[in-house]
């Protein structure tokens, strides 16, 4: 395996959640650089439907938690990027119904990135549950247009979170099942 090859490697699997934080906000050219990485995303059709709405202040990110019962460790994040789709992106015949796909893997850049530049995150779902949905848009005043998918708090872990060995060959067929 080559050098750069053995790096995403290591990357993707040191990659852990983490869900307690320092509170220390990372600074905006950090943030800039993980929405660098999830607009780099593929894409259906390269249409890119994709939103993001990064927040910083202690209490909008204690508001969030409030009424999230499984993102409670907004408490102690630094940030947190909200995940979106817009709706007035054209996504053409065939790709309409993409756009969480879309929000998908730029999701999961953020969270590679993030773990690359020596910070934690953890993915948590928003789409399709309506209550967690309502009440993210209502702390920050989303547009009817744009339908959050993910919220990834993030910041400085405070403490060791291991990564997971998700390896499980009995889940791997080749060429028929």
């Amino acid at each position: 395996m080559s050098g750069s090859s053995a790096i995403v490697l290591e990357t993707i699997l040191k990659r852990r959640s983490v869900r307690s934080f320092t509170g220390q906000t990372p600074d905006h050219s950090m943030l800039m650089t993980l929405l660098k990485a999830a607009m780099a995303a593929p894409s259906a059709r390269n249409r890119q439907p994709w939103a993001f709405l990064v927040i910083t202040e202690r209490s909008t990110l204690d508001s969030l938690a409030e009424g999230l019962p499984y993102t409670k460790m907004l408490y102690t994040a630094g940030a947190a990027i909200v995940v979106c789709g817009d709706s007035t992106v054209e996504l053409q015949e065939g790709a309409t119904d993409l756009w969480y796909q879309d929000a998908a893997a730029a999701s999961q850049n953020i969270l590679l990135q993030a773990y690359a530049m020596g910070l934690g995150a953890v993915w948590s779902a928003l789409f399709p549950y309506e209550d967690r949905s309502t009440h993210v848009r209502n702390i920050i005043g989303l547009p009817d247009h744009i339908s959050p998918f993910s919220i990834i708090p993030l910041g400085y872990p405070a403490g060791e979170d291991l990564p997971k060995d998700k390896f499980k060959p009995e889940r791997i067929h080749w060429e028929k099942w």
